[in-house]
């Protein structure tokens, strides 16, 4: 459906006709064109609370991810990082491929550990993940 809008003298416009899809389309002038995409251009406009709100959104799950995923894993992390450098000739522990050892040598990078009677195995000191005590105390809880 369109309408047909003249301008009048004093600047006000008013519909003259209305035409449907079966009769020709009027001829569109300048202050036509205006006056109908007004309200589009409106429409399209985001509402002022929107952009405030979107920055909290934001904020908040970042919030949420740092509390529930980084923090509790930089904890976990510092806190191996401190049993790998007090490990000690004659501590129990677990590699990360499930072997159970006896710490019998410690190198900088490396640990020289016991596995039965006359077997040594040299692991790097990142593959300990944890002691048998630790172990325990986890299966647990």
């Amino acid at each position: 459906m369109n309408l047909l809008f003249i301008a009048n003298e004093d600047g006000t416009q008013e519909v003259v006709a209305q035409a449907t899809e079966t009769t020709a389309a009027p001829a569109t002038t300048v202050e036509n064109i205006a006056v109908e995409e007004a309200p589009a251009a409106e429409a399209t406009e985001a509402p002022a609370g929107s952009s405030m709100s979107f920055w909290i959104m934001i904020a908040a799950m970042i919030g949420i991810m740092y509390f529930f995923m980084w923090r509790p894993e930089s904890k976990r992390r510092k806190q191996m990082e401190n049993f790998r450098n007090n490990l000690k000739k004659g501590d129990k522990i677990i590699t990360a491929g499930g072997i159970y050892g006896t710490v019998k040598e410690i190198q900088p990078t490396s640990l020289l550990i016991e596995v039965d009677s006359n077997v040594t195995l040299r692991i790097d000191k990142n593959m300990v993940a944890a002691s048998p005590e630790m172990m325990n105390a986890a299966q647990n809880k």
